[in-house]
């Protein structure tokens, strides 16, 4: 279990945040396992799933890396705008420049969805205390 730090905030775990670890191994787990038995017309879990993941998976490495290079001062979770930045990021990039000059790949806009999609869900999981305060106070049941 994280220790807290003087203020009372469990420091976030960059790459070693229970979220970032069970979405790499759910990444791996559906390329290695679970894709390759799948036939090619099923289309969430062969083109949507991992790209739901990006965001849980690869954002805490970046955190970590802008941390080490003194650009990230403090240790929190990933702020809402941490998150939309690095979405709109990947967005272009793998959607965007990407197919233009790799020719590998395609622009899917559900992929832009499941960038978002992942990064909401990543940050309710990650602000969950403040989230649920917030919620509560403001009557909505969770």
């Amino acid at each position: 279990m994280p220790h807290k730090s003087e203020t009372g905030v469990v420091p976030f775990r960059y790459a070693r945040d229970s979220v970032c670890l069970a979405s790499i191994a759910l990444y791996a787990g559906n390329r290695l396992l679970l894709k390759p038995h799948l036939p090619h017309h099923e289309w969430f879990f062969r083109g949507h799933f991992n790209d739901l993941l990006l965001v849980p998976a690869v954002l805490p490495l970046f955190l970590a890396t802008y941390h080490w290079l003194g650009l990230r001062p403090h240790h929190r979770p990933p702020s809402a705008r941490e998150i939309l930045a690095h979405v709109l990021m990947w967005s272009l990039f793998f959607e965007v420049l990407g197919p233009h000059w790799l020719h590998r790949s395609t622009s899917d806009a559900w992929d832009l969805l499941a960038y978002a999609l992942g990064g909401a869900i990543a940050w309710m999981l990650w602000n969950r205390p403040s989230f649920l305060r917030r919620t509560k106070s403001q009557g909505v049941g969770v």
